[in-house]
């Protein structure tokens, strides 16, 4: 049986994978007049790297066991 917070590490683990990305993209290429206030402290970066870390975490937590 597996379980179901392996899953939510997958989950976990991809939407960080998406964020950073697209946080490392926005790093590349700056918009021209960012509309969001706090711009300069990058939070999807923040964000995206936390969630990874986190659905890694659980996803070598609760990965389902080898039987050998």
């Amino acid at each position: 049986m597996i379980s179901i917070w392996f899953f939510i590490g997958i989950s976990l683990a991809m939407n960080g994978v998406l964020i950073l990305a697209a946080g490392i993209n926005q790093l590349i290429n700056p918009p021209e007049n960012p509309s969001v206030v706090l711009y300069h402290l990058h939070a999807n970066v923040w964000w995206g790297a936390l969630l990874l870390v986190f659905g890694l975490i659980y996803c070598f937590r609760f990965a389902p066991k080898r039987k050998s």
